[in-house]
């Protein structure tokens, strides 16, 4: 059986459903951990302090899909990834679609828009530029092909003092993939992307937060 030293979990799509409400039940069990808890998301940094505040696990979060990471509540953000070479492909995406612009204003290494075309034919586009078009089944990312939730953890957990190897993860989407690679153990809740599933060394009979309880169970966590 695999003991963790942390866990790192996904927000949108792991810990919340499709309206991305909070499950409560996986909120309780998160806090009788007794081990660090990461919350590694797509969202934006003030975002993902408030939630991890609210839900009472550790002050250390990955934001911006592994592009800006922060290690306490009151502390600074680490920017990881480079805002500009995005700003630079959603110029070119701009001449093939209608974009929708997301929390442009708040996002410190990345640009998040609407998922209204075809995301294959934009990673066709912007082949050649120095990013990588991530599709976090909420929004999709144009993210540094330097930075990933993956990448984030291991600058985290050395950090810490541990190796990414100790933590158990758990997500959803595939912008969990390169988490699961670095991590000891890789759980894919059940509404997890068949990517995603594939790497998988648990996958839930439950989706979602119920899902998380689930995989915390299996762990012999709670």
């Amino acid at each position: 059986m695999f003991k963790p030293k942390a866990i790192a979990i996904d927000l949108d799509g792991t810990l919340t459903d499709k309206k991305r409400a909070i499950n409560c039940r996986a909120v309780e069990a998160l806090r009788k951990l007794k081990i660090p808890v990461i919350l590694a998301t797509g969202n934006t940094s003030c975002f993902a302090k408030a939630v991890a505040k609210i839900i009472g696990v550790s002050d250390i979060v990955i934001c911006e899909n592994g592009g800006v990471v922060r290690f306490s509540y009151d502390g600074d953000d680490i920017v990881l990834g480079n805002k500009e070479k995005c700003i630079k492909a959603l110029e070119e995406l701009k001449k093939h679609f209608n974009v929708e612009l997301l929390d442009f204003e708040y996002r410190k290494s990345e640009v998040c828009i609407r998922r209204t075309f075809e995301i294959e034919r934009a990673r066709e586009i912007l082949k050649g530029y120095d990013v990588k078009i991530i599709d976090s089944g909420f929004a999709y990312h144009i993210s540094d092909v330097n930075v990933s939730k993956g990448k984030a953890l291991e600058f985290i957990a050395e950090r810490i003092g541990i190796s990414a190897r100790d933590f158990a993860v758990i997500g959803d989407s595939e912008n969990d993939i390169e988490m699961f690679e670095v991590a000891g153990f890789g759980i894919a809740v059940a509404n997890a992307s068949e990517k995603l599933k594939e790497l998988a060394d648990l996958i839930t009979c439950s989706s979602d937060g119920d899902g998380v309880v689930e995989a915390l169970e299996f762990l012999g966590l709670i």
